[in-house]
């Protein structure tokens, strides 16, 4: 049976961590970050994950600033926003929530945050960085990743890993990262052919595709290590709330077979929220007292 990779553990562990690098910083009478998260809109999902971000800043001492938007405003208005943020000193992090109602061009919006302040990694500038090598803000999933699989002291240089999925906020990033750690990556997609052969020679998989039990027990290796991304409602009757959550891998299947696998709820998604923290106090550690 499979090591249970325990992102809920371990991401309170780092905010506790952060809580003390922040600490310290406060001690010295010196400023907290600050992290703004903008919302436009008033989509249930998207003020979920703002409560839950600002909750983890205030856990961790970090400053957090909410800027409610209403869903019929301009993109030059959300744009006038995004740049007093910049220009505000308190203000380490900027966080546009996505996704945008539909009138908006989601990428001049994430072009207009300051690459300095581009804590959720999506800036051209930050992404080019990352997959140049240099150092630069990492969306938040694909750190958390790297962040498990270091944390749990897992070999990756010279192992074969499959990315099942080519999104520019997981997929493209984690192959990237991964590639950093010298394994051989492949990034498998809609279109790839004879995808079952394909994941059975990983000796690392990484599933963020959104597809509920997709990746089955017997497409893994047998040792290899299992990081599933995604989060998917199913049905379930015996739930008091009607459903559950799974995620892309048959997880009772696939732990069988796995040396590593992350559950879903509480592998990698609490490991997300730590990261935005992580990279809201490196962007106030990058500018000094």
């Amino acid at each position: 049976m499979a090591t249970i990779l325990d992102g809920k553990k371990l991401s309170e562990k780092i905010k506790q961590e952060i809580a003390e690098e922040v600490k310290k910083l406060t001690d010295a009478s010196l400023q907290p970050p600050g992290l703004a998260v903008i919302i436009v809109g008033n989509n249930p999902a998207s003020k979920v994950y703002v409560s839950s971000k600002k909750k983890a800043c205030a856990a961790t001492g970090i400053f957090s600033l909410e800027v409610a938007l209403d869903e019929n405003i301009t993109q030059d208005k959300l744009i006038e926003e995004i740049e007093k943020l910049n220009k505000n000193d308190k203000i380490n992090g900027i966080l546009l929530q996505l996704p945008l109602p539909k009138h908006f061009d989601e990428h001049s919006a994430l072009e207009a945050i300051s690459p300095e302040k581009d804590v959720d990694g999506f800036h051209p500038i930050n992404v080019g960085k990352l997959y140049i090598g240099l150092d630069s803000f990492v969306p938040c999933t694909p750190k958390g990743i790297i962040e498990i699989i270091k944390r749990y002291n897992i070999s990756v240089s010279g192992k074969n890993a499959v990315v099942i999925g080519r999104s520019n906020i997981v997929g493209k990033p984690i192959a990237a990262l991964l590639l950093k750690e010298n394994a051989t990556v492949t990034i498998a997609h809609s279109k790839t052919q004879n995808l079952p052969e394909l994941v059975k020679s990983a000796d690392i998989v990484v599933s963020a595709i959104g597809k509920p039990n997709f990746v089955k027990g017997d497409w893994i290796k047998e040792g290899a290590v299992v990081i599933d991304v995604g989060i998917n409602s199913v049905d379930d009757p015996s739930s008091p709330k009607g459903y559950k959550l799974v995620g892309d891998v048959d997880f009772e299947e696939a732990e069988k077979k796995a040396s590593y696998i992350t559950p879903v709820p509480g592998g990698v998604g609490p490991m997300t929220i730590a990261m935005l923290l992580s990279n809201t106090l490196k962007a106030r550690l990058r500018i000094g007292s």
